[in-house]
């Protein structure tokens, strides 16, 4: 073979172990958190594939809750993806600035469709003007037969309503809550117009999941895909919009005209409103034109996933370990994170764990 055209050895996760050293460290002392983008941090260092088998909005909403992050599959429409970041910012917050709201023109009907596609127990009921006029829960409903009937001839008025000012501290509507036995607190201005809700269930989720990743409003972190399309701009958009806290710029080939000029697009249109994570990438020379053009992060593997065809297909691919330490040497002096993607198989990365049996 003529060894003029191979470039280098590579090693995979197959190919290494951990080397052990003298510590003092308990394993319930260690801190797994880490910097996800420029900006971002996770409780611990794992994200959940954007593939249409792995992570729509349920598994986005389970990832923030326990430190990681879910990035939701662009295999939709824009409308169905921007919903599913909608539904994962309002699924908690510590005030939910923006709660799902009634006209009172709605139907039961109506109340009880929100209210099962949200997985929440209460809507508030505004007029034209963003007022107050009152408050429809599932117990209003629960033992309705005409659903056809207007949610004003079941909810409470807001003159029964116990109510807060904006802001209200969590600690203080806690309280409120507690002394007035009530599970949701609306926020109202002099002028009776709704600025926001806090419910007891976000309360005690914050107790219930203490490691969970969230905004500066208490909202759980949440990513989208998207790719060098032609409908980048709508869908970034509308993303953006719906409350996005990462972009993941998606290809199999991040190193690329189509990829570095998508990125450009991004970051010069969005600038500080949203994280832009941008790959896959394989070598020095990808990861640093990556950053070079403003990625917040980039992604490392062309193909070492389990079930991923890429190399299969193709034949093109740099085993992970190598990869991930090529991408690092070109992005060192540029302070931008590394993700691997893809290639670990066990937890303790060997390729054969050893089979049940005695033990000495």
């Amino acid at each position: 073979m003529d060894e003029g055209k191979i470039l280098y050895e590579g090693l995979t996760f197959d190919d290494v172990l951990l080397l052990p050293d003298y510590s003092e460290v308990l394993p319930k002392e260690v801190s797994v958190r880490t910097r996800l983008t420029k900006r971002l941090f996770l409780n611990i260092p794992i994200l959940s594939a954007a593939m249409d088998t792995v992570t729509e909005a349920e598994m986005a909403i389970a990832m923030a809750r326990e430190g990681g992050l879910g990035v939701i599959h662009k295999n939709l429409s824009i409308e169905a993806q921007a919903a599913m970041v909608r539904k994962v910012k309002r699924s908690e917050a510590g005030m939910i600035q923006d709660p799902v709201t009634l006209p009172p023109t709605a139907t039961l009907e109506d109340a009880e469709r929100l209210m099962r596609e949200y997985r929440i127990g209460g809507l508030p009921v505004v007029d034209v003007y963003g007022r107050l006029l009152g408050l429809v829960t599932n117990r209003d409903l629960r033992f309705e037969r005409d659903l056809k009937r207007p949610v004003t001839e079941v909810m409470t008025p807001v003159e029964r309503l116990v109510t807060a000012r904006p802001g209200t501290t969590l600690e203080e509507a806690e309280e409120i809550l507690r002394r007035h036995k009530v599970e949701k607190l609306p926020l109202v201005d002099e002028s009776g117009r709704l600025k926001g809700l806090i419910t007891l269930k976000d309360i005690v989720k914050r107790r219930q999941y203490p490691n969970a990743v969230k905004d500066a409003q208490g909202r759980l972190l949440v990513g989208a895909a998207v790719g060098a399309s032609k409908d980048l701009p709508e869908r970034a958009q509308a993303l953006v919009e719906a409350g996005v806290d990462v972009l993941v710029l998606d290809s199999a080939h991040g190193h690329s005209k189509g990829i570095l000029e998508a990125l450009v697009y991004l970051k010069e249109t969005f600038g500080e409103r949203v994280e832009v994570i941008a790959g896959n990438v394989a070598t020095r020379e990808g990861a640093r034109a990556l950053a070079e053009r403003g990625a917040d992060a980039v992604k490392v593997g062309i193909g070492p996933g389990s079930i991923c065809t890429t190399r299969v297909v193709t034949g093109v691919g740099v085993p992970q370990i190598t990869a991930i330490l090529q991408a690092v040497a070109g992005v060192k002096d540029l302070d931008v994170p590394v993700i691997a993607d893809g290639g670990i198989k066990y937890t303790g990365m060997w390729p054969r764990p050893s089979p049940p049996g005695p033990t000495r």
